[in-house]
């Protein structure tokens, strides 16, 4: 019946349902069909279906919901792929209008030409829908300076579960839309007036208070935040606020989180933009992941304030926050001026959902009681007594949030693996119901109640209230079909739990995840669908994720994957184990960049998960021919190498009728082109021209006849060694020259292994994690005498570089030798930028008038960063401009069949189009040799490695 009437995508198979089975909750509901709206007449056109077969509808934004608030049993409505139009903006009302699925930040790009903005910015806004702010009434850090989502909307377009579409306003006969909501109110004023609308963040069940006359008969408002029980937004005027002149963000130490919170009601008096807390817990977890240089100086404390003082100037701004900080009672301050100190300090807290996704002993932690709010009076008492009830309960977690108005977010590590988990969950979180209900608070501060909380409404409210909430579903959405087990007759707080129906796949063969207790299930569960992964964050540096970013599909979203993985685990929709069709389906268009082991604050890494896959699939088996073509590239490259086959395979390939035989038999797309073979690798070269000194580790040796710089009387040149990997080795050894040649002029006795050493790289990505850990075995034995007496290793590509400081040590775990390798190896930029003993303080030849376009290796991002590169290239006098994003072309993927068309349209994104741009003379660089294959095949651009663009400018 949907497809008859819907002309947008209507999906009911296995893999979409689970994609769809989740939110950023803890519950699983896999819908009975998934509808991808492409406009609002297919919106209409599933309520009426719903309506007439009497199927629950749900309907979803972004999905990160965190209370289970945008999952449902029958049919899912999912906005935010094609209804993203922007209506009307008007600078003298200072409104918009917009459809549900238009992302937030989409929106504040829009208005920000007109000095405008939409206040509420929650930590997801650069993927939340407005549909799903409007459902569930959210806040963000401005809220205290701006108000919720309830207070910027102006008017509704809706429909409800009886089929009435109307448009709910505000005033006079505002309520006559719906018979009986106007007498409703009248019968239990005095309720609604002793009981809601205490404070600003009390959100749990309907806001009926602004239903009153006094404030406004306002049913608009009262519709925001009924998380999709009583109506579907099909549109909103919301209203626009001016941007900040100036703002500047104090950040204010504190002995803890509760001595934090006691000094926010005098910071209130100040009248900030934004007060947030931030535990010192949680920045460690930054450290660990992304590195020290990620976290800005901070004050001492072990917890934060955040606060944010604008003003019409700068100097007001800063007038403001000495006034403000001189009332904070705080251990320590700084003022943190707008640069990128402020935005790494925005990112941390915007990531805290992610990175507070596992305690501080490492164990998972879980949302539920994820964002309760209190008076902020109240929150400093309230928050000790929450320290003391996870202590009772044996569990700990990261608090951080909107301390301004009272609104703790939180991550709990409540045991969810077994079902013997659920009694402790249910019990944890009825006390801390009671405890909230105790300070007044409210079960929801801004994500909902849903399935989460909805249960525990009675704790906090009255029979009265309770039975006006039942009496405004009756009158809205008589037949329960809207959302249903939310808010009103709701399901069981415990029902419908995802972690604890999932099977454990304890490692094998391949990788051991030994962060995740060596469970594939525990790493896949790291997803908790924070969905940053749908988001387009190119423009601060981010490559997560190049497959979704030109799809736009859930299934090629490292989330969605995630999900089916998660249901491979289950075992019920998707129930064919590591061969199901479902997982190979969503792992297809996977890059394998691992920009998602970098960017996801949660630490997914979806190409470790891929290659586990895959080599679970076909071990013992026959694999598609790719596996062997593209898999095996180095032995096929050592091969033609060894028998001096060079010319004539160039020579073949460049026929092109024979090239297409040769991609097509090795399930490579036939568009592209093989690159050419070196007549000479860089072993052959070397092995012809070094000086031939013994293979000794900690020998030394020069290239014949380098003019490398004399030794400094009573000092030793630093000894590195060169490791050209297999691409290097055999299709660019001019780039690993170039290294040799730069490492001598800075100063260092360059040793080269005399035989070569494979990584692996090719096997992982293809999922041949047996042959790969033999490949790395032979590697240790070349490299690993050179690491172990501490002989720094320097790379020449970064993927392969990545594989020794990443995959190394998780599929060679208990060799002391993978250990001293994974650490002693680095990029040349590191090395030339390194203080001493590593770093030789050497000066760069000059690249002033030099225009850079460099495109590092997603690897690189991922693994290694590309600060040490920037750093170089600045140093050196060079203009920069560094892309953010894939190539495409991402090692094999871009070769293979059927992944021709997303490989060229995710070097659209960034690559192409700064190829086009890019002024005559202006110099592409790409240390990844994919990366300058991509920018040669698909643009005629060749590139150039960092080694080559120094080495050309060294004095002769």
């Amino acid at each position: 019946m949907l497809r008859r009437v819907v002309h947008g995508e209507v999906d009911s198979s296995s893999r979409r349902r689970a994609e769809y089975s989740t939110d950023a909750s803890n519950y699983r509901v896999p819908p009975a069909v998934v509808v991808i709206a492409r406009d609002v007449d297919d919106v209409l056109a599933a309520h009426e279906v719903a309506r007439t077969a009497g199927v629950p509808l749900t309907m979803r934004g972004g999905g990160t919901s965190v209370a289970g608030n945008a999952v449902g049993t029958g049919i899912v409505v999912d906005t935010s792929r094609h209804l993203t139009a922007i209506g009307h903006i008007d600078p003298e009302a200072r409104t918009a209008v917009v459809e549900p699925g238009v992302v937030m930040s989409s929106l504040q790009r829009a208005a920000a030409p007109h000095g405008l903005r939409f206040g509420p910015d929650p930590s997801t806004q650069n993927r939340a829908t407005l549909g799903g702010m409007i459902g569930n009434n959210a806040c963000g850090p401005h809220a205290v300076a701006y108000g919720r989502t309830a207070d910027n909307v102006v008017s509704l377009d809706v429909v409800d579960g009886t089929g009435r579409r109307f448009t709910a306003g505000a005033g006079d006969g505002a309520l006559d839309v719906v018979p009986g909501l106007g007498s409703l109110v009248t019968a239990g004023m005095s309720t609604i007036r002793t009981e809601l609308g205490r404070f600003g963040r009390q959100v749990s069940g309907y806001s009926l208070e602004h239903l009153l006359p006094e404030h406004g008969t306002d049913l608009a408002k009262m519709l925001v935040g009924t998380e999709g029980t009583l109506v579907t937004v099909l549109g909103a005027t919301v209203r626009l606020v001016p941007v900040a002149d100036a703002a500047v963000l104090v950040v204010l130490g504190y002995p803890d989180m509760p001595s934090a919170a006691d000094a926010v009601p005098a910071l209130l008096a100040h009248d900030p933009l934004a007060i947030e807390g931030l535990d010192a817990r949680l920045v460690d977890v930054v450290r660990r992941h992304r590195g020290e240089a990620q976290v800005p100086d901070l004050p001492e404390g072990a917890g934060w304030l955040m606060v944010e003082m604008g003003g019409a100037t700068r100097e007001e701004a800063l007038e403001r926050a000495r006034a403000m900080a001189a009332d904070a009672g705080a251990l320590a301050g700084r003022v943190i001026p707008p640069g990128a100190e402020a935005t790494a300090m925005w990112q941390i807290r915007a990531d805290g959902a992610g990175l507070a996704g596992r305690t501080p002993d490492g164990s998972q932690a879980w949302p539920g009681w994820e964002d309760a709010a209190v008076p902020p009076e109240r929150l400093g008492a309230y928050l000790r007594d929450f320290d003391a009830l996870m202590a009772e309960h044996g569990v700990d977690g990261l608090p951080y949030g909107h301390f301004g108005d009272g609104c703790i977010h939180v991550r709990i590590g409540l045991p969810l693996e077994r079902g013997e988990d659920v009694p402790g969950f249910r019990r944890f979180m009825t006390e801390a119901a009671r405890l909230v209900a105790r300070y007044g608070g409210s079960l929801s501060g801004e994500h909902g109640d849903g399935r989460a909380r909805s249960e525990l409404l009675p704790l906090i409210y009255s029979a009265d209230v309770l039975d006006l909430f039942g009496g405004v579903k009756q009158l809205f959405d008589p037949n329960n079909l809207m959302n249903p087990g939310v808010l009103v007759d709701p399901r069981p707080v415990d029902a419908d739990l995802r972690r604890p129906h999932a099977v454990p796949l304890r490692r094998t063969d391949g990788f051991t995840f030994p962060h995740d207790g060596g469970d594939f299930t525990t790493a896949v569960h790291r997803c908790v669908g924070v969905g940053k992964c749908r988001a387009d964050s190119t423009a601060a540096g981010g490559f997560m994720c190049p497959s979704y970013l030109a799809t736009r599909d859930e299934k090629d979203v490292t989330r969605g994957r995630a999900r089916v993985l998660q249901e491979m685990a289950n075992g019920t929709i998707v129930g064919d184990g590591w061969r199901s069709r479902e997982v190979h389906e969503v792992l297809d268009l996977c890059l394998s960049c691992k920009a998602c082991s970098r960017d996801c604050p949660a630490g997914v890494d979806m190409a470790q998960y891929k290659a586990e896959v895959l080599h679970r699939t076909y071990r013992r088996r026959l694999r598609p021919v790719n596996h062997y073509a593209l898999g095996w590239l180095p032995r096929w490259t050592r091969l033609v190498d060894r028998l001096r086959l060079a010319t004539v395979a160039n020579t073949a390939l460049g026929v092109r009728p024979l090239a297409r035989l040769v991609l097509k038999v090795g399930g490579m797309d036939t568009r592209r082109s093989i690159p050419r073979f070196s007549r000479e690798s860089f072993t052959r070269w070397w092995q012809r021209n070094g000086d031939g000194v013994e293979h000794a580790a900690g020998s030394s040796r020069r290239p014949a006849g380098a003019d490398a710089p004399p030794a400094v009387p009573g000092e030793e040149r630093p000894r590195v060694v060169l490791w050209a990997d297999s691409f290097s080795d055999g299709f660019d050894p001019d780039a690993p020259r170039a290294v040799l040649e730069v490492l001598v002029a800075a100063g260092y006795d360059v040793i080269v292994p005399d035989e070569p050493a494979c990584c692996g790289l090719t096997w992982i990505s293809t999922g041949q994690l047996t042959g790969a850990r033999k490949r790395l075995q032979g590697l240790l034995e070349v490299l690993g005498p050179y690491a172990v007496n501490g002989v720094p290793i320097v790379g020449v590509e970064p993927s392969c570089t990545a594989v020794l400081r990443s995959d190394l040590v998780e599929l060679i775990p208990d060799d002391p030798r993978a250990v001293a390798v994974s650490r002693s190896t680095y990029t040349l930029a590191e090395v030339l930028t390194a203080p001493a003993p590593l770093g030789t303080a050497w000066t760069p030849p000059s690249l002033e008038g030099v225009t850079v376009v460099a495109q590092p290796h997603c690897h690189q991002h991922s693994v290694m960063g590309f600060d040490a590169d920037k750093t170089l290239l600045t140093r050196a006098g060079a203009t920069l401009s560094t892309l953010a994003g894939c190539c495409g072309l991402a090692g094999n993927f871009g070769m293979e069949k059927g992944h021709y068309d997303v490989s060229v349209a995710v070097a659209e994104n960034a690559l192409l189009p700064a190829l086009r741009d890019a002024e005559p003379g202006t110099v592409f660089l790409a240390d990844g040799f994919s990366c300058r294959t991509q920018a040669d095949q698909l643009a005629g651009r060749g590139g150039m490695h960092l080694a080559q663009l120094l080495a050309e400018r060294l004095p002769r």
